[in-house]
């Protein structure tokens, strides 16, 4: 009988899979890997940062939320579309 050669299992994998190229992947200007819910969550986030630092700060001085939630919305829409 002939001594059947073996192979380790992660070697096999190796040797059978194809190389993935990652080089067609879209990639944002945020640091860590994001679905869109992902950028809709930290932009909700920042939202609601925006707008309490707002109601502390600009608004006693005169400045309306609805400034602040416009900002809110287009950065919002940058980071979703561009995130």
């Amino acid at each position: 009988m002939a001594k059947e050669k073996t192979t380790p299992l992660a070697a096999t994998q190796f040797e059978n899979s194809q190389e993935l190229d990652i080089s067609d992947e879209k990639h944002g200007f945020l640091p860590i890997e994001t679905n869109w819910f992902d950028r809709l969550f930290i932009s909700v986030v920042i939202w609601v940062a925006l707008c309490l630092f707002w109601f502390r700060f600009l608004e006693p001085a005169g400045l309306s939320i609805w400034i602040a939630n416009a900002i809110g919305i287009a950065l919002a829409a940058f980071l979703i579309r561009k995130g």
